[in-house]
């Protein structure tokens, strides 16, 4: 299995989620998927809880404004608010239940922050952020996007979800313990619970590029 730590992929073009199994039957393991990681930097890369390496395609031009506007809105609020620290899609979160995630933006505590080391900031952070947001790209497909949410990021401990369907003009609002809450056409989303204060400005989410 070691050999996965070396291993390149060319893949053709795509156009939704792929996954990739590299070893059937046999999970990949955390030190064989971070090997990966290191040999593919080009690759968008995620890991279910099974050991499946999930491989995101690139964000086209209007996704990936929505995606840098989310994280920039919520990055200049959390520098002002001063209790935590904001990023933005790329930084993977190890999650208990094994699986490796990447939100299109994240908050985080400095709470939680201040219990790693100085090294384990450095790499793949092993916590659940309290906050995320997911945008959907014209890759992705709704019911896929509402699991994801609901069965890795809610189930491994995020407090608050918004996913962000610019297309449609949705937001899927995901708190512990209660029924998603969906909301169109808003012009702006007051954050609650650990991101109180914050405020997303969905117009220009809306009319994309």
């Amino acid at each position: 299995m070691e050999v996965v730590m070396a291993m390149q992929v060319a893949l053709p073009e795509l156009h939704a989620p792929a996954k990739l199994v590299l070893d059937p039957g046999r999970p990949l393991s955390e030190k064989a998927y971070l090997g990966f990681c290191a040999a593919n930097p080009e690759l968008r890369l995620e890991r279910t809880a099974e050991g499946e390496i999930v491989i995101v395609p690139p964000p086209g031009g209007e996704s990936s404004f929505r995606e840098s506007n989310v994280a920039r809105q919520l990055g200049n609020w959390a520098e002002r608010d001063g209790r935590g620290q904001a990023f933005g899609p790329g930084l993977q979160f190890i999650l208990p239940s094994g699986a490796y995630r990447s939100p299109d933006a994240e908050w985080v505590s400095k709470e939680k922050l201040t219990n790693l080391t100085k090294e384990q900031r450095r790499q793949f952070l092993r916590l659940v952020p309290e906050f995320v947001i997911e945008v959907m790209s014209p890759s992705d497909r709704l019911r896929a996007a509402q699991q994801k949410m609901d069965q890795e990021w809610m189930a491994n401990g995020v407090e608050l979800g918004w996913l962000i369907d610019a297309d449609s003009e949705t937001v899927y609002i995901y708190r512990q313990g209660r029924k998603v809450d969906t909301k169109k056409r808003l012009q702006k989303l007051a954050g609650e619970g650990p991101v109180k204060g914050f405020v997303l400005d969905l117009k220009t989410i809306w009319e994309g590029l």
